[in-house]
Formats: C-alpha cells, structure tokens, sequence
C-alpha cells in the first residue's frame, strides 16, 4: 500500500503524522510527505527519512482580498501539480493532519478517486480539516467534540493523537541517568512549547525559594529560546541550587525528560497533550490565549473533567492560585496517582495504530485512478 501523508504549518500537523508513518512503515506500507517547501514539515520529514515532495500553499486575510486571490491561484495551481504526481505514482490513500496545504492534496485525491482519511488533533477543527472532511472517506479525532462540524457522523471515529515511539520508549532509569536526576528524586518539568511562555516563566521564577525548599524536588525548566537569558538572571541560581534547578532554551531531548519527570507545568497544544497522556504525566495546564478559537482551553478542559490535570488561564498564572495547583500536585502523591490514573483512560499510547487501521480501512475502498 503506497500511503501520502499531507500538513503543514505547524509541528503539531507534523508529529502524529510522523508517529503514523512509523507504524505504517512496520506494517509493510511505502509513506511518502505532501508539505510546503519552506514550512517545517520540509525539515521535520526529511530529518525522519520519509520522502518529500513540495506544494505551494498559503493562508489569506479576509481583511485583505488581494492575499485571497493569491490564496486560490496557489491552490489551484497545486491542486494540478498534486493531480499530475498522484498519476504518476498512484497512491492507494492520502491523509490529511491539517494546514493549508492539504486542501490542494486532499482536492487531487478527490478528483481521481482516492480515499482520503481526516485527521484532527485539537478539540476544534481547523479550516483545512472542516473543508476535507466533507469529502473524506473517514474522520479520525482526538476529541469527539471536534467533530461536531461533520454533517455524516458516520464517518468519525475517535483515534486519539498519535504519539512518535521516541516519546514513548524512553524509560524513567534510563532517562533519569542520561540527564542525571537521582531515581529517589521528585522531578518537575516546565515547559511552554517551542517559544516558551513568559507568564509561566516568570511566575515559576518568583517560586524559586519555595520549590527549592522541597526536599529532594528537581526542575527542569525549558523557557523557550527568547526567554533564556531573562529566565537566568530572574533566577540568579547559587552553585547549590543549579544542582537542582536545569535551565534550558530548548529540549531536544523531551522523550527522555517526560520520561523522567514526576509532573508537567505545560501548555494544551495537541501534541504536548498527547505526550502527556501517553507517559500518564500529572499535569498544570496553561492554554496559550491567542489559539485560533481558544481551543487549546477546550483542549485541556477535556483533560480537567477526566481528572487528569489542572488548568490556569495564563491571565491568572501569576496568582496564588497557580502557586496552589502547582503545590497541590508537588506535595500531594496521591493526587499525582489519581491523575495518573485518569491519563491512562485516553489510551493515547494506542492512538498510532488505531489510526493506522482506519487508513487501511480507507485503502481498501480504492478505485482506479480517473
């Protein structure tokens, strides 16, 4: 079965579609990538070994009716590309992630028969996914909500996001050894996605003395690279408290630090989620604000009414509140079970292959190419 896996934008298209390529490739099927040329997934599925082949695609502001008819022109003309590369090497099915370049992917495989499977990763459909899914063979979601747009409820099913199995095998020995956190040690991790967030980071920092004052309690705190050097000097770490306090711009190695750890201070994007519930993380969520259509709040509610984390609203995180839930979760062991618990319940761990069956399904309703 020869499969296309198409998104952009974003590393949280990228990563599950990633995660289903490798359960895919173990099952015998040939994947190959439909992105933008300049956007992250150029770098990210290349880096992952998968072929990669470009189309143009963009956004537009309905402010601005120029960048609308660019948009279009962009589309159709990819759409035509799309079309010409499907003739010539005859997929079986294609799946969407989301982002705009799967709309002209998703429009070739639907002018010549092949099925195409929808997958979205947050509580809220995005534009691209709302557009395919209309004409998607199925609809795989991490939430039920997200679904709602979808007029044929029969063609949803809810997979969960797939997680890549370099999150997933890392253990808690090994992991604690490489970044050298004893295994008797209570380990906090802090992050806030790939440019950091400067609310969480600075009330965490106004936090040192009492977090320090935990006994046995590491952190790692991964600021985000712009907020480094402020996260340093608020921090002003003696030599004793570096011991225990890891500092960082960036975490190239976050399986091994989700592994490691023994809670999570994070934002709610779609990924992060996955990977926390995929480890079984007690978790503080703070949802970015500015998320088209607030759905990383969505998101993470899903996760507080299951009882697998809280949630502050990044507006508040400088409140005694944040200092409570932080602590709540750090002193009380048996909320950090319960939570635990609970995280188990979403079965992320399972979501690859679950998706993975869903594309087969999809496969198999094939027609020759028109």
């Amino acid at each position: 079965m020869r499969v296309i896996l198409s998104g952009g934008g974003t590393a949280g298209h990228i990563n599950p579609a990633l995660a289903l390529a490798e359960v895919l490739q173990a099952r015998g099927h040939e994947v190959l990538f439909a992105g933008t040329p300049q956007g992250v997934e150029a770098r990210l599925v290349r880096e992952a070994g998968i072929p990669f082949t470009g189309f143009e695609a963009s956004g537009f502001n309905r402010n601005h009716p120029t960048s609308i008819v660019k948009a279009v022109a962009k589309i159709q003309k990819s759409t035509g590309a799309a079309k010409r590369w499907f003739r010539e090497i005859k997929p079986d099915v294609v799946v969407g992630f989301g982002g705009y370049v799967c709309i002209p992917v998703g429009r070739a495989a639907e002018s010549l028969g092949v099925p195409t499977v929808v997958h979205e990763q947050n509580s809220v459909m995005g534009m691209a996914n709302k557009y395919l899914a209309k004409r998607a063979e199925a609809v795989a979601l991490t939430y039920e909500a997200a679904g709602a747009p979808v007029a044929d409820k029969s063609k949803l099913c809810v997979t969960g996001n797939p997680v890549r199995s370099s999150v997933l095998s890392s253990t808690r020995e090994e992991s604690r050894r490489e970044l050298g956190i004893p295994n008797d040690a209570l380990m906090l991790l802090v992050f806030g996605g790939s440019l950091g967030a400067r609310h969480v980071n600075t009330a965490v920092c106004r936090l040192k003395d009492r977090l320090l004052a935990v006994d046995g309690l590491y952190v790692m705190h991964v600021t985000g690279p712009k907020e480094l050097e402020t996260v340093r000097e608020a921090l002003a770490l003696t030599d004793e408290g570096a011991a225990r306090w890891e500092v960082l711009g960036y975490q190239n190695r976050m399986g091994e630090a989700m592994a490691a750890c023994d809670m999570v201070v994070s934002r709610a994007g779609a990924t992060s989620l996955a990977e926390i519930s995929a480890r079984r993380i007690p978790a503080l969520l703070v949802p970015f604000p500015f998320a088209t259509e607030d759905h990383q709040t969505t998101n993470a509610r899903a996760y507080v009414e299951r009882g697998a984390a809280h949630m502050i609203a990044d507006a508040e995180v400088e409140s005694p509140e944040f200092e409570r839930l932080l602590f709540d979760m750090i002193e009380r062991p048996e909320v950090r079970d319960a939570m635990q618990a609970a995280a188990a319940t979403f079965e992320t761990e399972d979501a690859a292959g679950k998706l993975a069956d869903v594309v087969e399904a999809a496969a198999a309703k094939r027609k020759p190419l028109q």
